[in-house]
């Protein structure tokens, strides 16, 4: 039996001396009034109303327990209120700083759709970690290899002007012996300082005898494109990234490098809800692609220093530029 909602129709009816006026008052049928009235009286074992004349009175029970479901009927609306509060209150989510602001105003738009309300908060990706194992936000999207990823999203390298190149080989970017400097350097925003990510690179750097200063973590994305914009230095970015800056995108040569995503919070309902209802659209904000493609330095697919263009079944020297090609 529905207890408040059958003192609910009592308490009208009461107040009203009539189970007409009493169950309109209630929002319901005088007809489910009177099922939900007698319910009650069957419950409780006792009558509530004399019906004995035309307006319904309240017996002596009925007058006792009148009080009491008058509390019961305020509590059920006051928690009623607090549901309606709590759905509508807005569900913080950390997420990359690497996302549009035009992308993040879709993804919390369509969430309300969604009977979502989110609250975005950027932040780099060791902070979204903390803001979720502290709760300070209820879910957060964090960085992962992105063989572990739910979400990927490819990186490579875009500059100024415009590419004579399909591909960017690192290798490209040493100085030759007599070459006048300074050294081309490749920019890392806060978004990629993961070791998945610039550990990577760091590797590669060494490995082709770059100088370790052209690699650099800058402190913002902002100036990071101011260098690359004044210089002819490399931004690691994604192709939304460079296409929002102006700049001109290509894949890194010798490995394929991409940002991975899981959703985390600190309760898996939160999380299982996101995913449920905005996967395709967290998706989108961050930019990411189903599958990032295989990595070139560990297959299948065309091997180190290997260009888009070039033949099936064919190799360029690793490590090598490719022929024509300028200093990237």
């Amino acid at each position: 039996m529905d207890v408040v909602n059958a003192c609910r129709a009592f308490v009208k009816v009461s107040e009203r001396g009539s189970f007409t006026v009493g169950a309109a008052a209630a929002q319901m049928s005088q007809s489910v009034a009177s099922r939900r009235v007698a319910a009650l009286e069957k419950h409780f074992g006792e009558r509530l109303f004399d019906r004995a004349s035309r307006r319904p009175s309240l017996t002596p029970f009925g007058r006792d327990m009148l009080p009491a479901a008058r509390r019961l009927v305020r509590v059920a609306d006051v928690l009623e209120d607090e549901a309606r509060a709590a759905r509508s209150r807005p569900m913080r989510l950390a997420v990359p700083a690497s996302c549009t602001t035009a992308e993040l105003a879709r993804l919390v738009a369509d969430s309300r759709e969604r009977d979502i309300r989110l609250d975005v908060r950027t932040a780099g990706p060791e902070q979204r970690a903390e803001l979720v194992r502290t709760q300070e936000v209820r879910a957060g999207l964090l960085a992962v290899p992105p063989d572990q990823a739910l979400w990927a999203v490819p990186l490579g390298l875009a500059g100024a002007d415009e590419p004579q190149t399909r591909r960017v080989f690192v290798e490209s970017l040493r100085l030759r012996r007599g070459e006048p400097g300074p050294a081309r350097c490749i920019r890392v925003q806060p978004e990629d300082d993961v070791p998945h990510i610039q550990g990577r690179l760091a590797r590669l750097r060494d490995a082709v005898g770059l100088r370790p200063a052209q690699l650099s973590v800058a402190p913002d994305l902002t100036s990071a494109t101011a260098d690359v914009l004044s210089s002819d230095d490399l931004l690691l970015c994604s192709p939304a990234q460079a296409a929002e800056l102006g700049l001109h995108w290509r894949p890194v040569g010798e490995l394929r490098l991409a940002r991975g995503y899981v959703l985390d919070a600190a309760v898996e309902a939160d999380a299982e809800r996101l995913r449920g209802r905005l996967a395709p659209y967290l998706a989108r904000a961050l930019g990411a692609t189903a599958d990032p493609g295989p990595d070139p330095a560990t297959g299948p697919g065309p091997g180190p220093g290997a260009d888009a263009g070039t033949e099936p079944g064919a190799r360029a020297e690793p490590g090598a530029p490719e022929e024509g090609a300028q200093a990237c």
